[in-house]
């Protein structure tokens, strides 16, 4: 384990804000599909499965490196409740980074439709066999559950983001201390005596 330094390394920091892009992108994709019909729902729904993919990809890569890597201390003045609370907000948002893709994918897998995922209209994703594989009034009932729970963690992740950028911009402009800091590219953290 490398120890915690004044900010996120660069790796995270490019990690953090194209996940980020991606997640947004996937979100406004999904809230607009009722608005879709015929070939632009189909190529919105192709986009929604590529990006979110790439999320499941990139969202892996960003565990196992912040597993490995010491994140940046929080401030001292933070009380225990609000570290607890900035802790729990980010390994949830770890959890819904992994977890809808899969759903998503699970979905995808267990449709009767049996349309092909082509990652950015190029690379062939495969079915999950062992859900794909089921007989098709299994597969059914597991669309419809997991569509249901694939949506349910996308707004889940709509509150948490919500409260992500609030806090961010707590410490900014409130606070103005050095969290937000930590995760800007080319942005100096403030030093002690520029906060105090």
């Amino acid at each position: 384990m490398n120890s915690p330094s004044n900010r996120y390394s660069a790796v995270a920091i490019v990690l953090h804000w194209t996940i980020a892009a991606l997640i947004l992108t996937n979100l406004y994709l999904g809230l607009t599909f009722d608005g879709k019909h015929g070939m632009a729902l189909f190529r919105a729904l192709q986009l929604h499965k590529s990006l979110g993919l790439t999320v499941l990809l990139l969202s892996l890569v960003r565990l196992t490196w912040r597993l490995t890597h010491k994140a940046p201390p929080l401030p001292g003045h933070m009380p225990a409740w609000e570290k607890f609370g900035a802790q729990a907000a980010h390994w949830g948002l770890y959890a819904l980074m992994v977890a809808i893709p899969l759903t998503g994918w699970a979905i995808v897998s267990a449709s009767p439709t049996n349309i092909p995922t082509l990652l950015y209209n190029k690379v062939p994703w495969p079915h999950l066999g062992f859900i794909h594989d089921m007989a098709m009034p299994a597969r059914k009932a597991l669309e419809e559950q997991f569509g249901e729970t694939h949506e349910l963690l996308a707004f889940a992740t709509i509150g948490l983001l919500v409260l992500h950028i609030g806090a961010a911009l707590k410490h900014q402009f409130f606070d103005k201390d050095e969290v937000l800091s930590h995760m800007l590219p080319f942005v100096r953290p403030k030093t002690r005596s520029e906060i105090s």
